[in-house]
């Protein structure tokens, strides 16, 4: 009976196993083996040892510039988007009438596609016509041209990023609908303040929730492709230019597949020593209810 069931349990877990082996396990290494050649997709690839990683560490001031505007965008962005996304779902766990419709109202920009809320900022953004300008020349503010000025199409793209907070709000707004309401009556009898039980009882029980939102708020954030790729292209002079557009550009339009693989795996490095020391850290400030922190 028990080899009968394990038969039972490789077939029903073989299309899972075909699909990991195929498409995930046997891409990565394959991408390990590109990272070591010369290869263009047309001709056979030339095994050329760690030069590609001596060339992107040593001789391409586009990668290290592409590098320094992903951190610059990160930096900005998540504590950013985490302080908004904090500060709304705390207004939207009061309970007041019709508050039901402000939080479907937050939460939809995040479900829209990238491509559409990509194209809708290059019409806001826009020099003359957009609305964003348009609304600072009320104010009697000239708005900058943003995704035509290296001076500003950075925060442009950070701007960009806040659209879709909404899905943090959420998993916030869950967090604190689990908090036990008896902490805030015992406070209140002690007489705290509102402020005072945000930060010594809302906050600290939300910091798993925020930790979540942290770690995947910067691999999002370190891998950010679609807004770059569409809206700037990585311009103008490259002032825009992320990580991951530029791997693409290496291996689509340069037809570098080896070096694009290089770049793959130091951004790849990267990420996961920022996950590890955001890791180490956590014991320091996340904060578990005491029967989850002693199992």
């Amino acid at each position: 009976m028990r080899k009968k069931d394990g038969k039972w349990f490789y077939i029903f877990i073989s299309p899972w196993l075909i699909g990991f082996l195929g498409l995930t396990l046997g891409p990565i290494l394959f991408s390990i083996y590109m990272s070591f050649t010369n290869w263009d997709l047309f001709q056979s690839p030339e095994f050329i040892g760690i030069d590609n990683y001596k060339m992107l560490l040593t001789d391409d001031p586009i990668f290290w510039k592409s590098v320094g505007n992903t951190f610059f965008y990160a930096l900005i962005s998540i504590p950013l988007g985490m302080s908004i996304s904090l500060w709304i779902a705390y207004y939207l766990n009061k309970k007041i009438k019709g508050i039901t419709f402000f939080r479907i109202l937050f939460y939809l920009p995040s479900v829209v596609p990238v491509v559409a809320s990509s194209l809708l900022f290059i019409h806001l953004l826009a020099p003359t016509e957009g609305l964003i300008n348009q609304a600072l020349a009320i104010f009697g503010i000239e708005g900058p041209a943003w995704l035509l000025d290296p001076n500003w199409v950075k925060p442009a793209l950070i701007l960009m990023s806040l659209w879709g907070v909404g899905g943090g709000v959420v998993l916030l707004l869950a967090g604190m609908k689990g908090i036990p309401q008896e902490l805030y009556e015992a406070a209140a009898i002690d007489g705290a303040k509102s402020t005072q039980s945000f930060f010594h009882i809302t906050f600290p029980m939300l910091t798993p929730v925020i930790f979540f939102n942290l770690v995947t708020g910067m691999i999002g954030a370190l891998q950010t492709f679609a807004q770059v790729f569409i809206v700037t292209a990585g311009g103008p002079d490259n002032s825009s230019q992320m990580v991951v557009p530029y791997l693409f550009q290496n291996a689509f339009q340069f037809y570098k597949m080896g070096y694009a693989s290089a770049i793959a795996w130091v951004l790849f490095i990267i990420i996961m020593a920022l996950t590890l020391v955001v890791f180490r850290s956590s014991a320091l400030w996340v904060h578990y209810e005491e029967g989850k922190a002693n199992e």
